[in-house]
């Protein structure tokens, strides 16, 4: 491991200009992340010319670039994308919309509580992309027709999202790399992280009401006109609906599974999507079949997917030169190799930086990081506490510290996205502003759990 810029010189390929990769690339990661708050470009174009930047300037050669893209997260979000797609054909999204409204008798907050524990559960239990994927259209949907301002409840489904995606190995992107990468099994995950998420999720949404549950309000006629609905006349595909919920269940198992199968979550999503293609194009004339398959991928929400192209390649820039590592080895070096230090600046730091760049391409640098000092700390004693509570404290501070920021997380921009296309777009430094405080406050629950549990 190296653990200076200055170590990682020789593995950097011939900068233009002779200019000092370290410090080239870490410009080209700042800037582009400062022309991304601002909204003046979208942040799609921003991540790939940013990427494109480092290869064309010789500070990143174009197949480390590329092997920096993390397919498993491309290849899960559209997979799932085109599965959400087809199913939304049978109109089961809007089956749920009325019933959840009707529910909490369409009164806004009682919504917001009730979709944000759907959300939660689901996080937990598919996983928080899927989870998002299903249920903000629902929730568009609703705001819509109570005529009211969806940004609050969206907040909340970000926010629940992540919350709940922490309790599982499967519900949130560094928990299965994490699982994967040191043999921690769904139990582990369900029987260490799971007991502290619902007390989270509680505390996140008393600050929730305070900021906005209290002037939520819907006229009369729109609550009215909400409980009219019946919701049995949404289906209107009951043929689709049952081929769909039959892919969905087996995908679900496979997310469950995918560990001993020895299958990764991007296979189980592709392969599910396309199975999905197959029973929704089946027996039809090639020319509708043809055009039903084109349709469907233009709901795909390509922006998003393309921005975590160029972003992983940001990262891969930054990790490259050094950057990374150098700043993960202040850290460790700051705690002077005490145990129960290193697991709470592993969390805090996770958590922070999670916010800042993409959880999942920093857990993918931590992770070897922290494997190669457990033995220092196998020697210097653990204080008592087993071995697992660093993972469990980076898992903690890199699912929560996805709350952070609009970019912190994956289901924070496919919420964005859909937000962006309903015409309600999410501002970054809006979000930043109630948002960073929210997870500021998630991940000093988490750190009091782990010091009495594990310390």
């Amino acid at each position: 491991m190296q653990t200076s810029h200055g170590g990682s010189h020789d593995s950097t390929s011939q900068v233009l200009l002779g200019l000092d990769p370290f410090w080239m690339a870490t410009a080209v990661f700042v800037l582009s992340y400062v022309v991304i708050m601002t909204e003046r470009i979208n942040r799609a174009v921003v991540a790939l010319i940013g990427a494109g930047l480092l290869i064309v300037l010789g500070i990143l050669p174009q197949s480390t670039a590329v092997a920096g893209i993390d397919f498993n997260t491309i290849g899960l979000l559209t997979g799932m994308m085109v599965i959400v797609a087809i199913s939304r054909q049978s109109g089961v999204f809007q089956y749920l919309a009325i019933k959840s409204a009707k529910w909490a008798r369409g009164r806004p907050w009682g919504i917001l509580v009730m979709l944000s524990i759907v959300t939660a559960v689901l996080s937990a239990l598919l996983d928080n992309v899927t989870t998002v994927l299903l249920i903000v259209p629902v929730a568009l949907l609703i705001c819509d027709e109570l005529e009211i301002n969806p940004y609050p409840i969206l907040l909340a489904l970000i926010m629940a999202s992540n919350v709940g995606g922490t309790a599982t190995l499967i519900g949130d992107p560094p928990n299965i790399m994490i699982g994967t990468q040191t043999d921690l099994t769904f139990n582990d995950f369900l029987f260490n992280l799971a007991p502290i998420v619902p007390l989270i999720f509680a505390v996140t949404l008393v600050p929730l009401y305070l900021i906005y549950g209290r002037y939520m309000g819907a006229s009369e006629e729109g609550m009215q006109r909400v409980m009219a609905f019946r919701e049995r006349d949404a289906i209107t595909d009951p043929g689709l609906l049952k081929r769909s919920l039959l892919v969905v269940g087996l995908v679900v198992v496979g997310f469950m599974m995918h560990h001993s199968l020895g299958l990764q979550p991007a296979t189980v999503a592709m392969f599910g999507a396309a199975l999905l293609l197959l029973l929704y194009t089946v027996g039809l004339a090639p020319d509708e079949a043809s055009e039903r398959v084109h349709n469907i991928f233009a709901e795909v929400e390509w922006v998003t997917i393309f921005f975590f192209v160029g972003l992983f390649m940001l990262v891969a820039g930054i990790e490259h030169v050094g950057l990374l590592e150098l700043m993960a080895d202040k850290v460790l070096a700051a705690t002077g190799g005490d145990f129960m230090a290193t697991s709470f600046a592993i969390m805090w730091v996770s958590a922070v930086a999670s916010a800042i760049v993409d959880n999942i391409p920093f857990v993918a640098t931590l992770i070897p990081m922290i494997k190669s000092m457990l033995p220092a700390f196998q020697e210097a004693g653990l204080q008592g506490a087993p071995e697992s509570a660093i993972w469990w404290s980076l898992a903690l501070g890199a699912c929560l510290g996805g709350n952070g920021s609009l970019i912190g997380a994956s289901a924070n921009l496919i919420t964005a996205g859909f937000a962006e296309r309903a015409g309600h777009p999410i501002r970054f430094l809006p979000f930043l502003a109630v948002a960073f405080p929210l997870m500021l406050l998630q991940v000093a629950i988490a750190s009091f759990y782990v010091w009495y549990r594990y310390f």
